[in-house]
């Protein structure tokens, strides 16, 4: 076993509520879904509330105690989002998901006013371990705009082959969208080489870091990426919030996607003049106490610390796959060992849908994923209809993996039996 800073789990699952609602049969819940969505410690739902009961007002947008409360509490969740990342507050701008986040550079990239904006000709580089949000925002890009998409192909152990970098990152290539970690493998691509071969032709890079940014630390400024996006949900933050980071003095050149109240400098009957970034990416009254409850969120996963919460995950996800490679009927896909991966592994069962396989886990008290997870293309290349999924958090523990693997069997057994 990998040597790491053991969590006190118990004590982090008594700051979760939901852990004290009990499953079918009376059984505990085991939840090992947190690659859809993390669990909300205490912290968080009170963070959010509060702001509801406490400091509820429009931000920016009044001279009254309330509203200064409010945009205290609303520029303070920025700042915190910023420190967390390492990077300048005035570079986060707060959108309701990653996915928002990226269909917002996707539309600036497709707009002819835009410093930086695509036609007919050019490239976009993705590759086949994209969720669809990292995915379909491009393809319609290319779809408005005459680019054309090329691609990394994954291997069989979740891997992108690099082998000839120079063949698909040309010229011609504008933005390469690479996620950093595959929400269906658990896998981590090597970065390095493609941020550095996006900008020898001048292109930028766009990382996916849902999988990544709740998990271990992640600095998009060492990483040298030009624009970055995670989800609050799955960083034990509320839903409706999400986050987009990009480098200042490019974010100064593109065109926002939504047009309203907040986000201009100057308006008259036939014109308007847009903000400065960040209000400029943020029309409308924002997602206030969402964002004080994702601010909430990441100042636990500190207090934690990153450096120990991945650690653990991998120790959990060494005890899984060795457990679930000794259950005869059971293929692991992707990585089988713990270099280049993180807490997320995905298995078929004696070739059974994986709905079948985790309606039976259900009844143990597991919450898995199954499906095909947002990502048919590479479920495509994968030969299989979907896959069951486990991904691993920091409220887990071995008797969770124990559990796993008990119901794991029983799928089995059960459908065997028929």
């Amino acid at each position: 076993m990998r040597t790491h800073t053991p969590l006190d789990v118990t004590a982090i699952r008594a700051d979760f509520p939901i852990f004290g609602e009990p499953m079918r049969g009376g059984r505990r819940l085991v939840f090992l879904d947190s690659g859809a969505t993390s669990q909300k410690p205490r912290s968080v739902i009170e963070a959010e509330s509060n702001f509801y009961f406490k400091n509820n007002a429009a931000v920016h947008r009044g001279s009254y105690l309330l509203a200064e409360r409010a945009s205290e509490a609303f520029d303070g969740a920025r700042s915190e989002v910023a420190a967390f990342l390492g990077v300048d507050s005035n570079e986060i701008i707060f959108t309701k998901s990653a996915t928002e986040s990226l269909n917002i550079l996707a539309y600036a990239f497709g707009n002819s006013r835009s410093e930086f904006h695509l036609k007919a000709g050019d490239e976009i580089v993705l590759s086949e371990l994209e969720h669809h949000a990292n995915l379909i925002p491009w393809q319609q890009l290319a779809q408005r705009t005459g680019a054309t998409i090329k691609w990394f192909s994954a291997r069989e152990d979740g891997s992108l082959d690099l082998s000839d970098i120079s063949s698909i990152i040309t010229d011609r290539c504008k933005i390469v969208a690479i996620t950093h970690q595959s929400n269906v493998l658990g896998s981590i691509p090597e970065i390095a080489p493609l941020v550095a071969a996006a900008h020898a032709v001048g292109a930028l890079f766009v990382l996916d870091a849902c999988q990544s940014v709740p998990h271990m630390p992640v600095s998009p400024r060492e990483l040298g990426v030009d624009f970055l996006a995670f989800s609050g949900h799955k960083a034990l933050g509320p839903t409706g919030v999400g986050v987009l980071w990009g480098r200042g003095e490019i974010l100064a050149g593109l065109e926002p996607m939504l047009f309203g109240g907040s986000m201009i400098e100057s308006v008259t009957m036939t014109s308007a003049t847009w903000a400065d970034v960040p209000k400029r990416f943020e029309a409308g009254v924002p997602n206030m106490a969402q964002a004080v409850g994702l601010a909430a969120g990441l100042r636990y996963l500190s207090d934690v610390g990153l450096e120990n919460i991945h650690a653990w995950e991998l120790s959990l996800t060494e005890a899984a796959l060795a457990g679930l490679k000794a259950i005869d009927g059971v293929r692991v896909l992707g990585p089988q060992g713990l270099e280049n991966r993180g807490g997320v592994i995905s298995f078929v069962v004696d070739e059974l849908h994986p709905h079948d396989v985790g309606q039976v886990m259900d009844q143990y008290g597991v919450a898995v994923r199954t499906g095909h997870h947002c990502a048919w293309p590479l479920i495509r290349k994968l030969g299989v209809l979907g896959t069951t999924r486990a991904s691993f958090y920091l409220y887990n523990d071995m008797t969770d993996v124990e559990i796993l693997l008990e119901s794991v069997t029983a799928a089995r057994d059960y459908f065997r039996k028929r």
